[in-house]
């Protein structure tokens, strides 16, 4: 998981203090464009689950990932608002000085990235990794269910040792869950250890869904074949109704896909970002 990023801080208006990572090209001389690209993890996640990829889309231009109010090393907040999740990355690009953005989103993170794209024309492209919509029945109400549980463990080890993927991710390798779960748990008041996200944002209701026709960006949606929050038709039907969508559902894989498949996701992420760049630039 190298070369490391760069842990930075930001202000947003309601006084809060947001976490970010950025990984920077490697060679200047190798910069494709300065347009950010950001990172949006999903619920219960954070910025870290990015870490094997987020070097490698530096390669030619800044790459950001975000942690959300509620999640990772942001502040956490006692009152929780809907929306508030889109604030946070209104501020990051505020903070940034900069409008235009790629956006790539994961779960949760998915839902932001066409929320913002729907009503920010400077959005330039989105790429939603399996956007949870058309479940499975059932497996909605029993993720959610699971992260609104608060679990804490007697030691920062035993709690590595017990973190999962919710849906459980069947191919992601133990190297990386074990990195991710070690940046995911922070010790508690108490004294005991518990995971970096508050539950409490899982009882919200869900903000209004954007039109589909309004969003005018180039649009790419990764499914996982076997993803129980994103059903098949429901992929298919949803890319036919963007101006400008592109649908690839990526086998062996569930709905952590990025996790399951990462060498699959990082070819297709990197082929949908140099061909809709390319059209905007023309």
């Amino acid at each position: 998981m190298s070369p490391k990023p760069h842990s930075l801080r930001f202000p947003t208006d309601d006084g809060l203090e947001l976490h970010c990572l950025h990984w920077r090209a490697p060679d200047s001389e190798k910069i494709g464009t300065d347009i950010p690209l950001v990172l949006l993890h999903g619920g219960g996640a954070n910025a870290h689950w990015w870490d094997h990829l987020g070097p490698r889309l530096a390669a030619t231009r800044p790459v950001y990932a975000l942690d959300f109010r509620g999640h990772g090393d942001s502040s956490h907040p006692e009152t929780r608002e809907i929306g508030a999740f889109n604030l946070d990355l209104e501020a990051m690009l505020a903070w940034l000085g900069r409008a235009e953005v790629d956006l790539v989103g994961h779960s949760l993170g998915a839902t932001v990235a066409l929320d913002h794209a729907s009503r920010f024309a400077a959005t330039r492209s989105i790429a939603l990794v399996d956007l949870p919509r058309g479940h499975t029945r059932g497996s909605g109400r029993r993720a959610r269910l699971a992260l609104s549980l608060k679990r804490t463990y007697r030691s920062h080890d035993e709690a590595v040792e017990r973190f999962r993927f919710l849906p459980e991710s069947s191919h992601a390798s133990e190297k990386l869950r074990a990195h991710i779960a070690n940046h995911s748990v922070r010790a508690e008041p108490d004294g005991r250890f518990g995971y970096k996200f508050d539950p409490g944002w899982f009882g919200l209701p869900p903000r209004t869904r954007p039109d589909p026709k309004a969003i005018h960006c180039p649009v790419l949606l990764l499914r996982g074949a076997k993803s129980q929050l994103l059903s098949a038709t429901t992929a298919r039907e949803f890319v036919a109704e963007l101006p400008d969508g592109k649908l690839v559902e990526i086998a062996e894989a569930g709905h952590h896909i990025f996790l399951d498949q990462p060498e699959v996701v990082l070819e297709s992420l990197l082929g949908f970002f140099e061909i809709s760049n390319a059209t905007i630039s023309e």
